[in-house]
């Protein structure tokens, strides 16, 4: 395939892109030009083999290919309803997967889906480091003013930890903080929330936000909070 044609496909395949309710979805309509299908019939059974490929991969096929109408004109001012799907960038690669390898424009649309799904796949993992890091700190800042609070009480290192594990023990069925350091195979020395999946974190830090508030309007004795 030329330059000039790849530089053509893929300013055709990147304005034909829609978003719909935030996410990157083709219609089956336009896709079926871009691949160079002349006949929406021969499509329709490219599009079906994708279905069976996305059902088999244990994807949801309404996930990923949505019936619609569309209304089109006609000659002298009339309009027609014909059908159409709208697809994900998944759903379009399982179809140029299920094309004719014979047509160029989909060898280069197995190339540019499998592209455009990597680097979502990229993004979606930075949002997700991201996120978690924002989390850690987020409970960093929290454990922090619990122990700002409690030391102001008289409570030393020794009971700051038995807090932190009873904390632990109620939010995890009762495993406190070494047993669940235990049970997850990780170091003692590192910190749990290291190897928490992000939804844990952010539950942790509810939990200690909880804590804080309790400790701060408790006004029964040092002694009283550091046994609790």
């Amino acid at each position: 395939m030329k330059k000039e044609d790849v530089k053509r496909l893929f300013q055709e395949f990147e304005e034909y892109a829609e978003i719909i309710e935030g996410i990157e979805c083709w219609f089956a309509r336009d896709l079926q030009a871009l691949l160079g299908y002349s006949q929406w019939r021969n499509f329709s059974n490219v599009i079906e083999k994708a279905k069976i490929s996305c059902e088999n991969s244990d994807h949801p096929i309404n996930d990923h290919f949505a019936d619609v109408s569309k209304t089109i004109p006609m000659p002298k001012g009339a309009t027609k309803e014909i059908d159409d799907i709208i697809l994900t960038r998944y759903a379009c690669y399982l179809i140029a997967q299920n094309g004719d390898p014979k047509k160029e424009e989909i060898a280069f649309a197995q190339t540019y889906f499998a592209i455009q799904t990597r680097k979502q796949e990229i993004l979606e993992g930075r949002i997700e480091l991201i996120e978690r890091l924002q989390a850690r700190e987020k409970l960093k800042a929290t454990e922090t003013e619990l122990s700002e609070i409690i030391y102001e009480r008289g409570v030393d290192n020794q009971g700051f930890g038995r807090i932190r594990s009873k904390g632990d023990a109620a939010l995890f069925g009762g495993y406190s903080t070494i047993q669940m350091k235990t049970k997850i195979g990780m170091p003692k020395y590192r910190p749990l929330a290291d190897f928490l999946p992000t939804i844990t974190i952010k539950a942790k830090d509810l939990a200690t936000e909880i804590t804080n508030f309790n400790v701060k309007k408790d006004r029964k004795s040092t002694r009283h909070i550091s046994e609790r």
